[in-house]
């Protein structure tokens, strides 16, 4: 996969960003978009992974920045686990360990291909303050290495208004189970 986005494709891009942005400043109320396309533009290898979560369906946007790192938080924000990105199982071990009907990939693997990180547990409560999102879809989550040790992985979702952490075999998957990505920039 090539390392940065064209200027017709970058130009697309920050185009989609920004007006998703300014579309919905109440996930952002304190950010301004120029400093944030500065970053991007800056960050060939980030726009790259930006451009990978717009095209398996994330509809990625900044939900916050960083006080530690400085950073703006990007993560998916589609209403549903990004369709691109589902039926997948949890990680590497998890796609070896399947004797027939795998999946095509991992959401780990996929993840590290498109250069961002899986939720966490905290990271996912967070962005449901933001909106309703997994009504229908579940998103796989970091999983302690303690609960994937014993052969399990996290996922969550949020149904009758209450957002759900729950577990499964890490080896599982389901077409309405994909992953939310988060990216720092």
């Amino acid at each position: 996969m090539k390392k940065s986005l064209s200027a017709t494709e970058q130009t697309a891009l920050l185009n989609i960003l920004k007006t998703r942005f300014e579309n919905n400043m109440k996930r952002h109320q304190k950010l301004v978009w120029e400093p944030i396309q500065q970053k991007i533009e800056a960050n060939p290898a980030k726009a790259r992974s930006l451009q990978q979560m717009e095209l398996s369906g994330g509809e990625p946007d900044v939900i916050g920045l960083d006080p530690v790192s400085n950073s703006y938080l990007f993560v998916d924000c589609a209403t549903e686990s990004p369709k691109g990105r589902r039926s997948l199982c949890f990680d590497q071990a998890a796609l070896d360990s399947r004797k027939e009907n795998k999946p095509a990939d991992s959401a780990i693997e996929t993840a590290k291909q498109m250069g961002v990180e899986l939720l966490t547990e905290e990271q996912y409560r967070q962005l449901q303050s933001l909106g309703e999102f997994d009504l229908k879809t579940s998103s796989w989550i970091q999983t302690p290495a303690n609960i994937r040790q014993l052969g399990g992985a996290l996922f969550c979702d949020r149904r009758y208004n209450h957002v759900f952490t729950y577990h499964n075999g890490a080896n599982s998957y389901y077409a309405a189970r994909g992953f939310r990505a988060i990216l720092h920039l």
